[in-house]
């Protein structure tokens, strides 16, 4: 399959076709990694599950500050 760059705004992207974006399961807002290898460049999903679980985290402890306070006393 094939794409082209093209220009976005003042920068310039490639547009990936739905059915590759439906079978890896991605959408608008995902994040890629991009990763240079000796054929080219390779495009990976970034697994943000710990920073979605540290997010996560951070909500709780600050909901429940002052008992977690007391606790940790």
């Amino acid at each position: 399959m094939n794409t082209t760059i093209r220009k976005i705004g003042n920068s310039e992207g490639v547009i990936l076709p739905k059915e590759i974006l439906d079978h890896l399961n991605l959408k608008a807002g995902d994040q890629l990694e991009i990763v240079e290898t000796s054929k080219g460049i390779a495009l990976r999903p970034v697994d943000d599950s710990f920073g979605r679980q540290m997010e996560a985290a951070r909500q709780v402890m600050d909901k429940y500050k002052v008992a977690l306070q007391k606790l940790a006393e």
